[in-house]
């Protein structure tokens, strides 16, 4: 009798280790499918992100200004501006008001030196002196304007 208890044991000990490494196995069978899952939708989130968004351009005509009197005398500028903007409604509030907007710009412009305007930085300035004059509302109960960017496409100081 003592052989088939002996027997028994190395029975029961092989289909405990066989239930343990059946259980290990479907544990990262299960891991491997939520961690499939998970980088997939993952994945999905990052093209998303990544996708393309349209820029929304929208170009002012250009136009030439008179600058303020320096030590060379009077001064011009011709300039073409084209806005970047963050959607459609932005840029049909400017092309509706655009008498208000080259207004503004020609104001804006007119009071500048030719030395403020020549340097990198001074064309940096003034494009955020366009920005925040443009932001300022054109009409009552105008939601605010997604203006991102103001580059210009000609530039020239004579």
């Amino acid at each position: 009798m003592a052989e088939t208890s002996g027997g028994s044991k190395k029975l029961l000990w092989i289909m405990i280790i066989l239930v343990l490494l059946s259980s290990i196995g479907a544990a990262v069978a299960i891991y491997m499918v939520i961690d499939q899952r998970k980088d997939s939708t993952e994945t999905a989130e990052v093209e998303q992100a990544m996708e393309r968004a349209t820029p929304i351009f929208m170009r002012i005509e250009p136009f030439t200004v008179n600058l303020v009197d320096d030590g060379y005398g009077s001064r011009l500028l011709y300039t073409g501006v084209t806005l970047r903007v963050g959607n459609e409604e932005s840029k049909a509030i400017l092309e509706e008001h655009m008498p208000q907007v080259r207004s503004r710009l020609l104001m804006l412009l007119s009071g500048k030196q030719a030395d403020e305007l020549t340097s990198t930085e001074g064309k940096q300035q003034l494009a955020q002196s366009i920005v925040d004059r443009l932001n300022v509302p054109l009409t009552e109960n105008q939601p605010p304007l997604d203006l991102r960017e103001v580059l210009f496409t000609e530039f020239i100081v004579q």
